[in-house]
């Protein structure tokens, strides 16, 4: 059958399209949700079957969704062998996994290949997240679990003993430390290459906002070109197949809202070594609304972390820090842009909260340099800031990377006014986001929330809390009409 793209977007998913009436169709019982393999000279293709009505692909053609035609790497019209998938043995593992066995390293690599070949389907890969998330996994399988994902994936290799990277947990709206940080610590000397994710449920991701002022699409040859001359970059994650089951399972469990301690390590930490770090830093913001809502979770993740990264050969410092509220005022990708330059730039109306705790982390990572003292490092992060030599470090970083010219805000937007006297003491951290991902973000890059008032401030009734931005009228009533159901989201006393 000769190959035909089609233009769905099936978020990561190979899917392919027959004929309903093709007799080709008929004779090989393909039926919908079949699981089926597409050869080529060697090259094969694993995919779900869907059959369609609309004549909009001749009987002698499969389609291929984009994902599962770029996966392909063929151009239209090339003549492949169609069939059924074999059964996938590794699922007997996954149903060990589910009756409360402890998997073999060897077991972790088999069923990872699997997932990464896509020969899961999606009940099949759904069963191993809730496996894996049902009880607490052992400390050797998360490790096995890591370096299965680095194993079943490209790796980056760099020339210098030291490779040092951040990671945040997550969920604090507007918590872009990532883009101070980088410039501090590469103006510094050490060597942070950072590639960041885009956007799955948040109003932004570092790429987003990165994405508003240079070019985060990187092939391997420009991002090390890039860092041989800056010490640093700043480029998105999903150009490169490094673990790439790690984003097929995300897939997974951001519907199901499963976040497992084990997996969430492994996931992150694979990432890191795959691309050649040794020397990483994770911060967990704790707090009501945030994603790690307890302290004494916070400290068992902090003792996995340590743990896993040691058996991997790499040294992680983690930081607990405070997730009480959104960093910074922005939430969205231009919004946070701006909030990040204001920092860069040392202005005076620059965010405080986001000025600290960049200052901090990037304080932390210098201290991975033997030469400096505990304590010392967050002086040194603050001088390179004070100094604009991180501002200029930017500016090199986003030149070489491809400048963009940023946006302007959104040209639609409502101030959103306090509903009584008083003093704010919480703004809900999910809510907040989620008001900002109505208004359009980050799909429209310069919608978003700005905040007007922090946790703290002392507001009066009618006095503007937060400023609504968007491109198209229908999400500003969104999200106006968010607020107006969810007015708790900014509690005040």
């Amino acid at each position: 059958m000769k190959i035909r793209p089609v233009k769905i977007n099936t978020f990561r998913e190979n899917v392919f399209f027959l004929r309903k009436d093709s007799e080709f169709c008929r004779a090989q019982t393909f039926s919908p949700q079949t699981k089926v393999e597409l050869s080529y000279k060697g090259k094969t293709l694993v995919g779900l079957l869907n059959t369609v009505d609309e004549p909009f692909l001749a009987k002698g053609e499969v389609g291929l969704c984009e994902y599962a035609f770029e996966q392909f790497g063929l151009p239209a019209g090339t003549e492949v062998k169609l069939r059924h998938m074999d059964p996938v043995e590794s699922v007997d593992l996954v149903r060990k996994k589910i009756h409360g066995e402890v998997l073999k390293p060897e077991d972790y690599k088999i069923i990872i290949k699997d997932i990464v070949e896509n020969r899961y389907s999606k009940v099949e890969l759904t069963a191993f997240v809730v496996a894996c998330a049902q009880g607490p996994m052992e400390r050797e399988e998360v490790v096995s679990l890591a370096n299965a994902m680095v194993y079943t994936g490209d790796a980056i290799t760099w020339n210098s003993e030291m490779v040092v990277d951040k990671h945040c947990i997550g969920g604090i709206p507007g918590n872009r430390t990532t883009m101070v940080i980088v410039p501090i610590v590469a103006a510094y000397g050490l060597l942070i290459p950072k590639t960041s994710s885009r956007s799955i449920t948040s109003p932004a991701g570092t790429a987003d906002t990165m994405d508003v002022l240079a070019d985060v699409h990187l092939n391997l040859s420009k991002m090390k070109d890039i860092v041989s001359k800056e010490n640093g970059c700043l480029g998105w994650g999903g150009a490169f197949t490094l673990a790439p089951a790690d984003d097929i399972i995300i897939a997974v469990e951001r519907p199901l809202s499963i976040d497992a301690q084990g997996q969430m390590v492994a996931s992150i930490l694979s990432k890191k070594k795959a691309a050649g770090s040794t020397h990483i830093l994770i911060d967990i913001p704790v707090g009501k609304c945030a994603k790690v809502t307890s302290p004494v979770y916070a400290n068992q993740l902090k003792k996995l972390f340590e743990y896993v990264a040691g058996k991997m050969g790499m040294f992680v410092d983690v930081i607990i820090s405070d997730g009480s509220q959104p960093i910074g005022r922005g939430i969205g990708p231009v919004l946070e842009a701006i909030d990040v330059l204001k920092v860069l730039r040392n202005e005076k109306d620059a965010p405080e909260d986001l000025k600290k705790k960049s200052v901090e982390l990037a304080g932390r990572i210098i201290e991975f340099d033997p030469g400096v003292k505990g304590g010392e490092g967050r002086k040194i992060a603050e001088e390179i800031l004070l100094s604009g030599k991180a501002f200029e470090k930017m500016e090199r970083i986003i030149n070489a990377q491809g400048r963009r010219k940023m946006k302007e805000l959104g040209p639609l937007k409502r101030d959103i006014l306090s509903y009584k006297n008083g003093k704010i003491v919480e703004i809900k951290n999910q809510q907040m986001a989620k008001c900002a991902k109505l208004a359009g973000a980050p799909e429209d890059s310069a919608a978003g929330v700005l905040l007007l008032k922090k946790v703290g401030d002392k507001v009066k009734k009618g006095e503007p809390l937060f400023t609504i931005y968007a491109e198209q009228e229908a999400d500003l009533g969104f999200a106006i009409e968010y607020w107006e159901q969810h007015k708790e989201m900014v509690v005040i006393e």
